[in-house]
Formats: structure tokens, sequence, C-alpha cells
């Protein structure tokens, strides 16, 4: 008894599978992708070796059509050949011999008839997602639906430019949600304008539903600075409290007490019948009996900037740079290299070694790798850190900003505070995001 195996791959919607995947020992394995010149060979060689067991993941596989399909099972039947579908109750030994073989076997061929619907939709959107056209649906805010790619709209794209330009000033989502409801009327929720920020097509990329990413395939709202720049700042504000990201307070969601472990909110205390406003700095679940007591807000921000401009040089100093420009160095030369490969395709589609349609597959996974080579090139911090860090060590520097512009800065550099209490007062240790 001869044990064989076929497997059908569509290169368009899978990869081959491996050899071990039938767990029985197989004599020979015959593969097809995209044609089925293999599933000829077999039904040739078995017409001399009469007898043999035929797995196969699923009936589908034999061909297009559940016509096809049906006319091949009738001649493997033909020929001898007992077929096991791996993947359905299917046997064609244990069919025969079933009283209900006739309604089981045309059940089967329903499951096949709905499945290759499936398959000829999903290859329709993969010829799509291969040509770099946009995924079916409703194009995203800002943009309208062109020929073969989004175009920008000129009346929304502003808005969508000005929430970007927002949420890169003051690093708040709430507060960039909030404005585009006082300039705009535009109302979103939190995490529609949290989508925004994250969606690939205003960085002008196409995202298709299998994950897979393609660059520059229209117009951009945003740069590719502005988008690492984003990224760097959702990464941030991850670390924070969820309503500390968008608090008025440059320290809010920074400071927390050592003793008590426990994280510092800002409280307000008013004069009755005064304007006077006292701002104090104070733990939200103390333990400890008697409770850790509140400190000066406006003491611990002096001491934050004097401590920042003593300690952000020594730390930037400390890190390794050759280390860093390495990292870059390398994903820079691999987008390059990408990007060389698809200088060479129009040259083999020319000289015969690839046919259109597999360098049209091979470009697009060429821009699906450059797309994830980017990704972690922006993830790296900015090359000028040294310099940021020498210019704002400066406390004039600090002084001259708004509490909403000092909430970014300090979260751009600072990933916490520990209040250290003392006998006689309390001290400062900041831990730096690098």
């Amino acid at each position: 008894m001869k044990i064989i195996a076929y497997s059908y791959s569509d290169p368009l919607l899978q990869q081959k599978p491996n050899s071990d995947i039938w767990g029985w020992e197989v004599d020979r394995i015959y593969q097809d992708l995209g044609q089925r010149s293999q599933l000829q060979q077999l039904m040739r060689e078995c017409q001399t070796e009469p007898g043999s067991y035929l797995l196969i993941r699923r009936l589908e596989e034999l061909g297009d059509s559940v016509q096809e399909v049906s006319d091949r099972l009738t001649q493997l039947e033909a020929l001898g050949v007992h077929l096991i579908a791996t993947e359905q109750t299917y046997n064609s030994f244990q069919q025969e011999q079933s009283t209900n073989f006739r309604a089981d076997l045309l059940l089967l061929l329903q499951e096949i008839q709905r499945e290759q619907r499936s398959r000829r939709i999903r290859k329709g959107h993969a010829r799509n997602r291969i040509s770099t056209l946009p995924p079916p649906g409703k194009a995203p805010y800002g943009y309208r639906r062109g020929k073969d790619k989004y175009a920008l709209d000129r009346s929304a794209s502003p808005v969508v430019k000005d929430f970007f330009e927002q949420f890169l000033l003051y690093g708040s989502l709430r507060g960039a949600v909030r404005y585009l409801a006082q300039k705009y009327s535009r109302k979103i929720s939190v995490s529609t304008g949290r989508r925004w920020l994250t969606n690939p097509v205003y960085r002008g990329d196409t995202a298709y539903q299998n994950g897979e990413v393609v660059s520059n395939t229209h117009v951009p709202i945003i740069s590719r600075e502005e988008a690492a720049q984003i990224d760097r700042l959702l990464r941030r504000n991850r670390r924070l409290q969820p309503r500390s990201a968008s608090a008025p307070r440059s320290l809010a969601g920074l400071v927390m007490c050592q003793e008590c472990q426990s994280p510092m909110t800002v409280a307000r205390v008013t004069t009755r019948r005064k304007d006077t406003e006292y701002l104090y700095l104070r733990p939200i679940n103390c333990p400890q009996r008697p409770k850790c007591r509140a400190i000066a807000y406006q003491q611990v921000l002096e001491e934050t900037i004097a401590t920042i401009c003593r300690e952000l040089p020594l730390a930037v100093a400390g890190m390794n740079f050759p280390a860093l420009d390495t990292v870059k160095n390398s994903l820079t030369h691999a987008i390059a290299r990408q990007q060389e490969i698809l200088t060479q395709l129009p040259v083999l589609i020319e000289t015969g070694v690839l046919d259109a349609e597999t360098a049209q597959l091979r470009t697009y996974k060429v821009h699906t790798e450059i797309s994830q080579l980017q990704a972690k090139l922006s993830t790296l911090p900015p090359v000028n850190l040294r310099s940021v860090a020498q210019a704002v060590s400066i406390e004039q520097f600090w002084l001259d900003l708004s509490e909403s512009e000092r909430r970014f800065y300090f979260r751009e550099f600072i990933r916490s505070i520990e209040l250290i209490r003392q006998d006689s007062g309390w001290q400062l240790q900041l831990i730096f995001i690098f």
C-alpha cells in the first residue's frame, strides 16, 4: 500500500504547508502553488499504481469549482484511489460503506461551494491588495476614495491636520478632542481620536485586514517625523493614569511617594470668599497611619526643575549612542537593500525571469517589509538627544513655559518622580525614560 499526499495553495492567500502536517508516514508529497500540474501528474502515476491512499486537507483543493471537484473525485474513484480529507469528515472507503453516502456527499459539496465562493471573494481582495488599492469600505475621515488610491478631502483634511498638530503641541489626547469640538464643532470620542493617531492612512500608508501595511500609497496628512513623535507620545502616555495624560498640571501622574508607594495627585484648595488657590501633592491611596502628609505643589515643581537641569545632561551622557547609531544604520541599510530589489524587478520581467503576476506579488511583499523596517526605525529615539538635553538643562527654559508646555517636556524625559520623605524634609529622585 502506497500513501501519497496532495496540497494546493493559492499564492495570493496562503503559503505552502509544511511537509509534517499529515501525521502519517507519507511516501510522496505533491504540492501545487497556483496551478494544478502536480495533481495531473499524481493522477497519471495512480493509473500505474492503483489502490493508493491519497491524503488531502480539504476536497476543494481538487478544483476551482464544484464541478471540477466532483469530476476529479470520480476520476480518483475510477483509479481505485482511497481519498482521505484530513480537515473534513471524508474518507472515500468509509463513505462507500455508509448508508447515507449520497446525503453526506451532498452536504460536503454544499460546504465546498460556500468555501470556494469565500475564496473567490478573498482572492479578489488579495488582488486589490497586491495592486495597493484601498481596502473595501468607506474612506477614513479626511480622505475620499479616488480611482486607485485615497485622495485628500479638502474640506475635512485640515480638521484632521489641526487635530494632530494640537496633540503634538500638548501631548494630550482628550485636550485635542476638546479642541476639535470647540473650534470646528466636530465632536469625536476619545477612542476615535486614538484611532486617528494610530491609523496608517494618515501617514500615507495603506493597512489591510491581514495586518500588513504598504507604505507611501497616497498623500499623507502628517509627515514621518510627526508620526514617530506621535508614537512616542502615545507610548509615554500609556504609562500614566488614564486622566493624568490630559491633566492641566505638569507634574500630574509623575510623582509617587516612595514611603507608601502610592501615586500622588494634585489637590486644589481655595479659601472661602477669596480668589487665592493653593495646590498640593497628596498620596491617592496611602495605607500609612497617620497618612503621609501633602506637600506644596510649587515646592515640588521648583525642585523638579532644579534636579532635571542638574541630572539630565549626566543621564544623556551615559547613553550608548554608538550602539544606537549601529541599530539605525542597520535598519537604514536594510531599507536601502529592499528598495534596490524594487528597482531590479522591471529588468527581471523584461528578461523573462519573472512573469508580471509573480513580480507584482514580490513587489507587494517588498513594500510590506519596507513598512516593517520603517516602523522599527521610527521607535528609536531622535539622534539629537544630546543637544536637546543641553538646551533644556537651563532653568529659565522651564520657567518660561506654560503648565501644559512644561507637562509635555517633563513627560518627554521623565518616567516617574519618587518623593523620598526624610525626618527634616524630603528630596526627589528622577527616573528618566532612557
